[in-house]
């Protein structure tokens, strides 16, 4: 057969995988491979046989062909076989031999000589030394040695930053901490034309930064840009759905739920199967209670992904929300077994058990997604949070400073170690803290944060600071009037200043909210009291 004959039979076979006519494409593939015998129509053969599943026969003609310890895409093609076979210690096995240290540089003596054949290369291609680190990675997370696959990982993103994949399994299963995120990125060697990947990737982890770092962050991306050749045309990432989400994450993580819930609202009707933007879509909405919106979502979730965890996860999400929380922890553990790198499924797994008051098993969930998710501060912090309501504060500091270590710029990390000092008495100690915790905040406080406002108040009045506890108890007031504590502590405040008509108000204001409160029943009869005792007292020395 000609030369001519042949090439268009490899053209039809390019243009059947284009089509997804895989078992054509197996067909004249196979015709090609046996007329030519060619290295690079071997693998065409072999890549259209994965294309169609059929991963032993692909492995077979790779594994018996001459060229594979000489070419990596065949290497790289036969592991690839054996991780559809979940054949994990023979992929590792077809990958050879390398090292990798801890700041994900890598070295191997058997792959020095090693060729990369490939007549249809593109110009700019992944390069095919972070695809096999990226596999090697996926390999040793399978046989659940997540040290190593972190490892390997960061050797993906490190020998190739467009190996976007790695950087997400390293982000999305939590296991780098800010630091180590931040080190990562700066040792990443981008291209000229790949800045905006950096400040992209950046965005994409964890986001503690201040709010103006942050914002200008998302405002460098979504800004608008000339083509050079065209004047007329513009490019920009505004109204990307990726961008979108990992903007909404951002405002989940300040607290921010109504922001969050709609922008992914918008960014759902858009793009509706966005898996990663329904996270924390439900997340929101959990948090402000929109059960009927779960109920839609979980029931749409289960219907089209029965198989992922996600969809077992917004299950539970719903019942959580509903406060029925045996079926929300039966959801959330579903969701474990489907996926057990899902880091929200644990987390809800544990504040089910800890809504129903089961200790040890909360403590279980959450200290087995301290250990799969290290570069994840939450497990930590709900340990902590745990000891907190069993009333076991050394331990619950000792467990608060650990997620302080892993991620130093969290917020409600140093609000629960302001509380714990507060419990201790060391009202010092808890201004500290929590005039940290308002330091890390947004500019624009929200609800959310009042009962740290009011944490504050009260440690400034147990130092006799009853000016600036007051201060705090406005300010608090301004996000929520519908807290009997805040009445309470400023009335209490103002009781003790000797400021009785204030007191009795504050009082009064707090007993509207809670008519059987007993602290502020008893102390309204003292401010009563008192004021007759001081009225009386001045009639006295006006006699006089």
């Amino acid at each position: 057969m000609r030369e001519e004959e042949i090439e268009r039979l490899r053209g039809v076979v390019r243009d059947c995988v284009n089509k997804h006519l895989y078992s054509s494409a197996i067909f004249f593939a196979d015709k090609v491979a046996g007329l030519t015998s060619d290295p690079a129509d071997i693998y065409m053969q072999a890549q259209a046989l994965f294309l169609g599943r059929q991963y032993r026969r692909a492995h077979h003609i790779l594994n018996t062909s001459q060229i594979i310890r000489r070419d990596l895409r065949f290497r790289y093609l036969a592991a690839k076989c054996l991780e559809e076979l979940e054949d994990w210690q023979q992929c590792l096995t077809m990958l050879g031999d390398a090292k990798v240290d801890e700041q994900g540089n890598t070295y191997s003596e058997n792959d020095c000589n090693i060729s990369y054949m490939d007549k249809d290369g593109e110009d700019r291609e992944i390069n095919i030394s972070s695809a096999i680190c990226f596999l090697r990675g996926k390999a040793y997370e399978a046989l659940e040695n997540r040290a190593q696959a972190h490892l390997w990982y960061k050797a993906a993103v490190k020998a190739d930053p467009l190996c976007y994949e790695a950087l997400e399994c390293l982000v999305d299963s939590h296991m780098l901490t800010c630091e180590e995120e931040k080190n990562l990125l700066s040792s990443l060697q981008f291209s000229p034309e790949d800045g905006w990947l950096s400040t992209y990737y950046s965005c994409l982890m964890k986001k503690y930064d201040k709010e103006e770092v942050i914002e200008a962050k998302f405002r460098e991306l979504e800004k608008e840009t000339c083509g050079t050749e065209d004047a007329s045309f513009t490019h920009t990432l505004q109204s990307n759905t990726d961008l979108l989400a990992c903007k909404a994450e951002y405002y989940q993580q300040c607290g921010e739920y109504q922001k969050c819930f709609e922008l992914t609202s918008g960014l759902l009707e858009k793009d509706p199967y966005h898996l990663k933007c329904m996270v924390v879509h439900l997340a929101a909405a959990m948090e402000l209670g929109r059960s009927n919106e779960l109920y839609l979502l979980s029931c749409n979730l289960v219907k089209d992904y029965p198989q992922k965890a996600l969809s077992w996860f917004a299950v539970g999400c719903y019942y959580y929300c509903i406060k029925k929380y045996n079926q929300a922890r039966q959801h959330f553990c579903k969701a474990t077994k489907l996926d057990a790198t899902f880091p929200p499924a644990w987390i809800g797994f544990g504040n089910a058990f800890s809504a129903l008051e089961e200790n040890d098993q909360a403590m279980s969930a959450y200290r087995t997604a301290a250990r799969l998710f290290p570069g994840s501060h939450l497990p930590t912090l709900y340990i902590g949070m745990e000891y907190m309501r069993t009333h076991h504060f050394k331990l619950a500091e000792q467990f608060f400073l650990q997620a302080k270590s892993i991620c130093p710029s969290d917020p409600f990390v140093y609000n629960e170690l302001g509380v714990v000092a507060y419990y201790a008495k060391e009202y010092q100690d808890a201004v500290r803290w929590f005039e940290k915790t308002l330091a890390l905040l947004p500019s624009s406080l929200n609800e959310i944060w009042e009962p740290t406002l009011v944490n504050l108040a009260h440690a400034l009045r147990k130092l006799k600071m009853y000016k600036e506890a007051i201060k705090f108890y406005e300010k608090a007031l301004t996000l929520s009037t519908g807290s009997v504590s805040t009445y309470a502590g400023l009335a209490y405040t103002y009781h003790l200043q000797d400021n009785f008509e204030a007191a009795i108000t504050y009082y009064h204001k707090a007993l509207w909210l809670k008519p059987d409160d007993q602290f502020c029943t008893e102390m309204l009869t003292v401010a009563l009291e008192d004021e007759c005792r001081h009225g009386a007292h001045k009639i006295d020395e006006f006699l006089q």
